[in-house]
């Protein structure tokens, strides 16, 4: 691909205009053009091997709990019980790993598009994908909408665990997305989708948060730290059909000996409220575009 030059590859791409990030590369293992997309799998010099689709680093064995902890915990533990998840996308295993460890959750149905992405991270990068085997887990190979519009009040938790708006994944952004979601959820249900970053893209991550604001009666967006995604930063817009739900403040709170045992290495109740304190000119974004 010729995103890797001289040993490095570089992520350039036009959501990010003028930023590229570049990670020293010891080895390609995987590479290959599916039905949707560019799928390649590298062994970096400092972050372990990496996954990048469509030329965008999607994770690496160095940071990635740091996204997949947070996508799954800020919804799980608003929730009184989170049994049946969803996660739409995610076909890399790292969302469905962390959504097994809570002790509530009975089942768990992955929608992925792209089955590719799920037999090269099964190959590939098996610290991700160990769970994708798991009895408790569903795997459905297909559109996310469709499988929304044929699953209507199943669901106690739906995670969107997409790429970035461009592709496959670019109809995950739009508010006809957030109203199939909404009526694939149980009473009381919560979802949580990727938003972007607001250092670089403020205009898209401010429209999703409308589209969630539009359709449920809470929303809100949470931001985590991933050094290997463009500006070190993304986020999440979550929304709740309980009004009294207030999504900073985790209802289920883990001890240190709980999520000891659960591996978890990112998350916990201090970083979940702290997630959703913005910097004031993102504040001020909101207070004027929503």
């Amino acid at each position: 691909m010729d995103v890797i030059k001289a040993g490095w590859f570089s992520e350039v791409n036009d959501l990010w205009p003028g930023v590229a990030l570049s990670l020293e590369i010891e080895e390609v293992l995987h590479s290959e053009r599916s039905q949707f997309q560019d799928i390649l799998v590298v062994k970096t010099k400092s972050h372990g091997k990496a996954l990048m689709l469509d030329g965008v680093i999607q994770c690496t064995e160095k940071d990635e709990m740091s996204y997949h902890e947070m996508i799954s915990y800020l919804s799980l533990c608003n929730h009184p019980k989170p049994e049946h998840i969803l996660i739409v996308g995610g076909g890399d295993g790292g969302t469905v790993r962390e959504v097994l460890k809570h002790p509530d959750v009975k089942t768990v149905t992955l929608v992925e598009i792209d089955d590719r992405v799920i037999e090269v991270c099964k190959q590939y990068l098996p610290d991700l994908s160990l769970n994708l085997d798991n009895p408790k887990v569903n795997i459905s190979i297909g559109d996310g909408f469709k499988y929304l519009r044929d699953h209507l009040g199943e669901f106690d938790v739906i995670i969107t665990d997409s790429s970035d708006p461009v592709g496959p994944a670019e109809n995950l952004f739009k508010q006809s997305y957030y109203e199939l979601l909404k009526a694939a959820l149980k009473q009381g249900g919560i979802v949580a989708s990727q938003a972007g970053t607001v250092w670089m893209n403020m205009d898209q991550v401010c429209s999703t948060l409308q589209h969630c604001k539009n359709v449920f009666p809470v929303a809100a967006y949470a931001v985590t730290s991933v050094p290997t995604y463009p500006t070190g930063q993304i986020g999440f817009v979550l929304g709740s059909l309980d009004e009294e739900t207030n999504l900073a403040e985790p209802i289920r709170i883990f001890s240190d000996e709980e999520l000891d045992r659960m591996s978890m290495s990112y998350y916990n109740d201090k970083i979940h409220r702290a997630a959703f304190i913005l910097p004031r000119f993102v504040e001020k974004a909101f207070a004027r575009c929503l």
